[in-house]
């Protein structure tokens, strides 16, 4: 007898690399040149470093989490703020994509699962950004004190959305992410550009 594939009834994705990637990185590059380093380091630093994974798991406020990038830099908290600035410049969220989400609604439920500080949900209406009404579950790290590739948070998303692991698709551009979605048994998409992502969601039956 024929399998017959679960149908797809959610689609989650992440947020920073996705929806919202830095477009621009010579503002980044040029503040990273100041410290002596790649812009690669820069962001490992400021993304990657244990004082950022703690972050993202709500042990550091937002304001605790800058102080730490200032010190593990080396430079005073009054250029606080223009350190920021520099770092986000290049930012932009893709439109189309936002657009693409939105039109998937109401026939599938999507869902938003981003590694955050706190803050992430009020500086986006700040910033400018739109895309958070766009999903009918979002889901921060620092707010649940879990992070991917935790299974357990994959897991609270799912259950949020109220539907099973293979009814779901995730969207990311982290392969360590990637593989913490089909370790519970999610369909996944590897993200490398939009284009390449809403076709590989055609093919597992997203229209």
């Amino acid at each position: 007898m024929e399998n017959i594939k679960p149908e797809i009834r959610a689609v989650i994705f992440d947020m920073g690399g996705v929806i919202l990637r830095t477009e621009d990185l010579s503002s980044r590059t040029k503040l990273a040149a100041k410290f002596g380093l790649t812009c690669q380091e820069l962001e490992n630093i400021v993304f990657q470093s244990p004082e950022s994974v703690r972050a993202e798991l709500g042990e550091f406020t937002r304001e605790e989490h800058w102080k730490n990038m200032a010190r593990l830099l080396n430079f005073p908290e009054s250029e606080l703020d223009e350190f920021q600035h520099a770092y986000w410049d290049g930012d932009a969220v893709d439109k189309e994509l936002e657009a693409y989400i939105r039109g998937l609604r109401p026939r599938y439920k999507t869902g938003l699962l981003s590694n955050a500080w706190e803050g992430t949900r009020i500086d986006a209406p700040v910033r400018g950004f739109t895309f958070l009404d766009a999903f009918d579950e979002t889901i921060f790290s620092w707010e649940v004190r879990l992070r991917k590739p935790d299974p357990r948070i994959y897991r609270l998303v799912l259950d949020r959305l109220g539907v099973q692991p293979q009814e779901a698709v995730f969207v990311d551009d982290f392969m360590k992410n990637i593989e913490g979605a089909q370790a519970v048994g999610m369909h996944t998409v590897w993200f490398k550009g939009r284009e390449d992502a809403v076709d590989q969601l055609r093919e597992l039956g997203v229209r």
